[in-house]
């Protein structure tokens, strides 16, 4: 996994505060080798700071957006919700794609995912070959079929 300071080039943000769920993603995206240029915020105040080169991301160049965001909802300091509105309201950020990773199946949830611009959602499924197989299915689009902007 690369450090978010020292390149520009990241191609799959992780914004998940469950140390389990960051894990499984990541064996998941191994599984799929899609493992290259990945970096994983634990927080919505972090998410933010790293996707609009803030704080202690400063050193980014939002120029050089991520090409997928896996985001979870149930986050600390900033909820995952409020994490994208802001990331869609940004014209800089808003073309950006936002895949939703909740274990929520309330249907509140996602509406207001949808209703806020997210691109997809995800329930994470229970068993570890479930997760493997969606996640591997949304990095293959995201990352190698879906066409976005320069």
């Amino acid at each position: 996994m690369e450090d978010p300071k020292k390149t520009d080039e990241v191609e799959i943000l992780i914004v998940e505060d469950n140390p389990s769920d960051v894990e499984l993603t990541l064996r998941a995206l191994k599984k799929h080798n899609f493992v290259n240029n990945v970096s994983v915020v634990k927080d919505g105040e972090e998410a933010l700071e790293f996707i609009f080169c803030t704080g202690r991301y400063a050193s980014r160049d939002i120029a050089a957006p991520v090409k997928v965001i896996l985001l979870d909802l149930g986050l600390p300091k900033v909820p995952g919700l409020e994490v994208l509105k802001q990331i869609k309201a940004d014209p800089r950020t808003k073309s950006i794609p936002v895949v939703i990773v909740t274990s929520s199946l309330k249907d509140v949830d996602l509406r207001e995912s949808y209703k806020f611009g997210a691109n997809s959602v995800i329930v994470k499924p229970i068993d570890f070959e479930s997760f493997v197989r969606s996640i591997g299915e949304a990095g293959f689009y995201w990352l190698l079929l879906n066409q976005s902007p320069r």
